[in-house]
């Protein structure tokens, strides 16, 4: 006897539009950034190096802040490192960790991609949808979030 729960016509509809928006919706911000010499990983790793005091994380926090392991950014993180983007230090509180630091390089790198970055948004989702919807994707994506 099977226990498996197939979708109905309704959940199957929704579960591929999801799907055909996250992908348009980051195809187009992807090709975007990447007129700028910038992939999304890029972005994110600089953006949220950013906001962090001293412009510092930990690999380890870092990572799990993006949902990455620690060896997908470690290799990420060499060849941004490579660029002059970010530069790794050792980790005081952790002989065997490090530190990714934002270098000025790569914050003015951030800083001259983040309007295009923000224009980009809007185009391929914000300004595409009413205040309301933007509430809904919003409630949609708490019930998503994984703790």
């Amino acid at each position: 006897m099977s226990t498996t729960r197939w979708l109905n016509p309704d959940e199957e509809k929704a579960w591929r539009a999801f799907l055909r928006v996250m992908v348009a919706v980051q195809t187009g911000t992807a090709r975007d950034l990447a007129a700028l010499g910038l992939s999304d990983a890029d972005y994110e790793v600089l953006s949220t190096l950013s906001e962090q005091p001293g412009h510092t994380s930990t690999l380890g926090a870092q990572a799990d802040k993006m949902g990455w392991s620690r060896s997908r950014l470690s290799r990420h993180a060499t060849r941004m490192e490579a660029r002059g983007l970010l530069r790794r230090e050792p980790d005081p509180a952790d002989g065997r960790g490090c530190l990714l630091v934002l270098t000025a390089e790569g914050l003015a790198t951030l800083d001259n991609a983040a309007p295009a970055h923000v224009e980009s948004v809007r185009h391929h989702f914000i300004d595409r949808l009413t205040p309301e919807d933007l509430r809904a994707v919003e409630r949609i994506a708490r019930h998503l979030e994984v703790n």
